[in-house]
């Protein structure tokens, strides 16, 4: 198998699997808000209206014209009339002249002749007149109409996630259903003589299916529909079955364990007779997962991850996850990390990439990070060795490792 002998770097190898994955048309469907958490937006959301439509108080005070407050001070205030106070949720009935104030909550819309709010904490009654110990400017302690967004104003690209601030966001201009990209579908294949589903009970030399799983809460979180085609054994021609059946349902194939460079391992001629052009990558320069192969089936991605679970799962975040996103039509975004001092040091091979799992300590002793990482050894087939980490720190090819009290990012997983 010739393209094993040839690893190629993660960037590289991902850049290889995009260049032949045509530009995704995103199918869309309408959803309603409060059920969009998480999803990806399909086109472009404007606003309908400006947002406030009104002005409003963002404090609790007197509403004046600002020019009647210029001067006032503690030793010499300024005196206004109260001609009322202004309801909440409804339009005031006055306008405020020369010389007058309104009373006003929160959130209150600023009579006519309005344009500034006295906090009540610069204000004191006396009778009818309100004595002003502080002058303010024109604006000042309100929000102008289309302050936070102009009518017309773009509010949310195309392909963005929705998190809790767009939702309240769409619902503040009273959107309430959204277009979002359709969740991508990708099938999930595990094989393996050995292999069985959770619930079984092992027999010597038995282990259950992992893999399908982990891989399943990663896709699901990235935005995709997963669909977990079974366990299947290692003949060929089933195999191919199976795929060629997962494949023809779904945008995306996966295919876990029969990557490695082994006799009984077929993924990667399955790979190839499942269409055009067949494997890109068959071996990736990295720690753990350098059996991965990538390929792409008459313009749909498939994958095949090494069998061992946090080689599998590892290799997912770098592979799996944006080939989701990128069928999401998802903007590209910063990966969530943290700044970490490093406690130990972290041996590598030169010219290759690793990716060691970490715990987090808080540091209350630095002042250059807010934790400490704390390396968690443990072999690729070992899954709690991942599921007792917080994230990942990578070694970059060109060192020969990391060392203690160094500063690392720390991709939180």
């Amino acid at each position: 198998m010739p393209e094993f002998l040839t690893l190629l770097p993660p960037d590289q190898a991902r850049a290889e699997l995009f260049s032949h994955l045509s530009a995704p048309t995103v199918d869309s469907e309408l959803v309603e808000v409060v059920h969009a958490l998480g999803r990806f937006t399909a086109a472009d959301v404007v606003a309908p209206h400006p947002l406030p439509d009104f002005p409003r108080t963002t404090v609790d005070g007197y509403a004046v014209r600002a020019k009647d407050t210029f001067g006032a001070s503690d030793t010499l205030p300024a005196y206004l009339n109260m001609i009322g106070e202004v309801p909440m949720g409804d339009t005031p009935s006055f306008e405020l002249t020369a010389g007058q104030c309104a009373l006003i909550h929160t959130g209150g819309m600023l009579s006519k002749g309005a344009d500034a709010v006295v906090m009540i904490e610069y204000t004191q009654s006396v009778g009818t007149e309100i004595e002003i110990f502080k002058s303010v400017a024109d604006g000042e302690n309100v929000i102008r109409i289309g302050e936070d967004v102009a009518q017309g104003q773009l509010v949310i690209p195309k392909g963005t996630q929705l998190r809790p601030a767009e939702i309240g966001g769409l619902m503040a201009l009273g959107v309430t259903s959204v277009g979002v990209a359709k969740k991508p579908r990708v099938g999930l294949i595990s094989t393996g003589d050995e292999v069985i589903e959770p619930s079984q009970t092992l027999r010597p030399g038995q282990v259950r299916d992992i893999n399908s799983y982990t891989l399943s809460a990663l896709i699901e979180k990235a935005g995709g529909e997963s669909i977990r085609y079974g366990i299947f054994s290692d003949q060929f021609q089933v195999l191919k079955e199976a795929a060629a059946k997962a494949l023809s349902e779904c945008d995306v194939l996966i295919i876990t364990a029969g990557s490695s460079a082994s006799t009984r391992d077929m993924t990667a001629e399955v790979i190839r007779q499942l269409g055009e052009p067949g494997v890109l990558v068959h071996g990736i320069n990295t720690r753990p997962g350098k059996p991965t192969i990538l390929g792409v089936c008459d313009g749909k991605a498939v994958i095949g991850l090494p069998g061992n679970p946090v080689s599998a799962l590892v290799n997912g975040y770098l592979f799996v996850v944006p080939v989701v996103e990128k069928l999401l039509g998802a903007l590209p975004r910063p990966r969530a990390s943290v700044k970490a001092v490093l406690t130990v040091n972290l041996p590598s091979q030169a010219g290759r990439e690793d990716w060691q799992p970490v715990r987090l300590i808080e540091n209350r002793k630095s002042e250059i990070a807010n934790y400490e990482a704390v390396p968690i050894f443990g072999k690729s087939n070992l899954i709690f060795t991942l599921a007792s980490a917080d994230g990942l720190v990578r070694i970059p090819p060109d060192a020969t490792g990391l060392s203690a009290g160094e500063v690392v990012e720390v991709v939180l997983i």
